[in-house]
């Protein structure tokens, strides 16, 4: 690829390792002939979610999400308040949190994610995605994607890849903005999942969301899950985090051309920096054996350019909206909601137009150790969510 075509490609990436890993490794699987040619049926590429597709700080979106449902609920029935453990998540209390278990955060997303159709559910989902905003950026939750994450997905397709999200976030909630965040259709999302039942009366039929979690989607469930519903293995990921890193090392160990990728959240001056101190989701082993596993790491901090927030035509065409030039703005800085780091006021990579959370399955908002509940609940407070 000339040195002009290739700028115009995957236009907020910087010219770096990074960006020449993806355009030689597409380059090379689509040249018919080539030794490493890949038939299009073959070219999978999968993509994790949370803190890859969008911004998962302080805490994932569905954690924001739960919170929302329960508010909802204590209009309708006071007397939630006074339930635990409903009682104890909405004033923060820690020490009863952790002394009811994992199955009291089951008990909650059983209460709000759970005992109703599929479809009344993505009614609700659609409805929080179109008014909820960050408390401390007041922008669109839907609207916090990173641009430079979510331009190669447009890449992808426009050479015959297939794009899939595999997150350990709730598949559901995900299939309700996924198409028109990433132009990811909902049958291309997996995700953690709650047993469904079918139901029939009368002339309706549908399947029912129940109050059991049928797949948590993280770690060495994420290769499970891609066998199961794809078929095929991916011959190129997308990650953040250790939750990735069985899904990454599944795709570099297939025969063929493969490319595995774990971005870095290092960029301090424009989104949050975090990696091993964040407790929800951290890339601990990830970023120590990366070179072991042969996985390429993106720094943010050196591999992207632009501050302007991801769009859809940032996944329907990045090669075209990169064909005309941009000038770099300089953005205001403003604080972050859970760190004394300063962030664009319109993050950049980390186009998480705003710093926020993202969606990960019923358990990964339920951290079961005394640090990690203390954190979460601190970081709670920190964005607003308090029980009024």
């Amino acid at each position: 690829m000339a040195g002009s075509e290739a700028a115009s490609v995957l236009p907020s990436w910087n010219d770096s390792a990074a960006k020449s890993a993806i355009l030689d490794f597409v380059a090379r699987v689509t040249k018919e002939g080539g030794p490493d040619f890949v038939p299009s049926a073959e070219r999978i590429a999968t993509f994790d979610n949370d803190g890859m597709l969008w911004c998962e700080q302080p805490f994932q979106v569905q954690v924001f999400f739960l919170s929302d449902r329960i508010k909802e609920l204590t209009t309708k029935d006071a007397s939630i308040k006074e339930r635990q453990p409903f009682k104890a998540f909405l004033e923060h209390d820690l020490k009863t949190l952790q002394s009811l278990g994992k199955q009291s955060i089951l008990e909650l997303f059983a209460a709000t994610h759970a005992g109703m159709s599929e479809e009344d559910f993505d009614a609700i989902a659609q409805d929080w995605f179109a008014r909820a905003k960050h408390p401390k950026f007041g922008r669109l939750f839907k609207n916090l994607t990173y641009r430079p994450q979510v331009e190669p997905l447009g890449f992808l397709r426009e050479n015959a890849f297939k794009t899939f999200i595999v997150s350990g976030g709730g598949i559901d909630l995900i299939r309700a903005f996924a198409e028109e965040a990433y132009d990811i259709p909902r049958e291309q999302v997996i995700g953690s999942s709650a047993k469904l039942r079918f139901e029939a009366a009368d002339s309706a039929a549908r399947l029912m969301k129940l109050p059991e979690l049928n797949s948590f989607d993280d770690r060495e469930v994420k290769p499970a899950n891609i066998g199961l519903h794809i078929g095929r293995p991916p011959i190129l990921a997308f990650g953040n985090s250790d939750g990735d890193l069985a899904m990454l090392r599944y795709c570099k160990t297939g025969s063929g051309a493969r490319l595995a990728l774990l971005v870095h959240h290092d960029d301090a001056e424009r989104e949050i920096a975090y990696d091993r101190e964040f407790r929800l989701s951290p890339p601990v082993e990830a970023l120590d054996q990366a070179d072991q596993y042969g996985i390429t790491l993106v720094s943010k901090r050196s591999s992207s350019s632009t501050t302007a927030p991801a769009s859809r035509s940032a996944s329907t065409a990045s090669s075209a909206s990169g064909r005309s030039s941009r000038s770099a703005t300089r953005m205001a800085t403003t604080r972050c909601c859970n760190t004394r780091r300063r962030v664009p006021a319109r993050v950049s990579w980390a186009s998480c137009t705003t710093p926020t959370p993202s969606a990960n399955g019923p358990t990964i908002a339920s951290p079961t150790s005394a640090s990690s509940i203390k954190h979460w609940t601190r970081e709670r407070r920190r964005a607003g969510l308090s029980s009024t």
